[in-house]
């Protein structure tokens, strides 16, 4: 068992994303990347209530070629895409897009949480896909709360989204290698979190105060990315903390980036953007009821 050195700690900048609080710790002038995680928002919105839910959040837009995932803490995400899709989940689920070739969504608070108010809280990452698969059919996987397993010991939960750990196994299908936990110490808790040799990893601070490897103390809003060598990390909890911790296989490929779209080369880009102008990712025409 040998830890993995700290690469370096970001903190969270925050700006205004057309009237959504974010926070962005990647990229960051001190992380541009982390191969093959290209972005991290943190989102926290208080709904004042008394809004229909087509006047919030974000409206229909395209992607291509990369995964955008949502990782819901507080209140819940409304998705509906060009594929039929349309699902509602709640606190301490997880929406899983496959954008592959191409498909438009959008992304509401639930009805309740816009009519009543009530706090609004998620991460969204998006994970590069390898030039392979940046063309295979939409996919989208939701999961409730309940859907994904749990362990408990000593102050430390750790929620299972993708791969494995101890004899626990994430319900999210994956293209690469992808390691997802949602980490809850409290105060006191001591993780000493498996983390696959050779893969990128990083875990983003929501909130509280840990001490990373016995001497690096890090606040919540922060992002820390580890070294490739190694395979475990120790999280000691000065407060109580929630976390989220990822780990995936680089891909080592060419990045291209276009506002919704990740592709391998320029001209890629400018297909993507052609054909989401001819509708061929689809239509979205959302539908609300009253």
């Amino acid at each position: 068992m040998t830890r993995r050195a700290v690469r370096v700690v970001v903190p969270a900048r925050f700006f205004d994303m057309d009237g959504i609080p974010v926070r962005q710790p990647m990229p960051h002038p001190g992380l541009a990347e982390l191969d093959p995680f290209l972005l991290l928002h943190h989102v926290v919105v208080e709904h004042e209530g008394g809004h229909r839910p087509q006047e919030d959040g974000v409206p229909p837009h395209p992607h291509r070629g990369f995964e955008p995932v949502t990782f819901i803490y507080r209140g819940g995400v409304h998705h509906r895409d060009s594929r039929g899709h349309d699902s509602v989940i709640g606190a301490g689920g997880v929406q899983w897009i496959t954008a592959g070739l191409g498909l438009v969504h959008s992304e509401r608070p639930p009805r309740a949480l816009s009519e009543q108010g009530g706090t609004q809280e998620l991460i969204q990452l998006w994970i590069n896909l390898p030039a392979r698969a940046k063309f295979v059919q939409p996919r989208y996987q939701g999961f409730q709360r309940e859907a994904l397993p749990v362990f408990e010991k000593d102050g430390v939960r750790v929620q299972v989204v993708a791969g494995a750990f101890e004899d626990l196994v994430g319900p999210v299908e994956t293209h690469t290698p992808v390691t997802a936990r949602n980490i809850t110490l409290a105060r006191g808790a001591r993780f000493e979190a498996p983390l696959p040799e050779g893969q990128a990893a990083f875990a983003y601070l929501l909130d509280g105060l840990v001490r990373v490897n016995g001497s690096e103390t890090v606040r919540g809003l922060k992002l820390v990315a580890f070294e490739p060598g190694g395979d475990t990390a120790l999280f000691e909890a000065l407060e109580d903390t929630r976390m989220l911790l990822m780990a995936g296989a680089p891909l080592g490929e060419p990045v291209v980036r276009s506002g919704p779209f990740v592709m391998n080369d320029t001209t890629q880009i400018l297909e993507a953007m052609r054909d989401a102008q001819m509708g061929k990712m689809g239509v979205l025409i959302e539908k609300f009821d009253g």
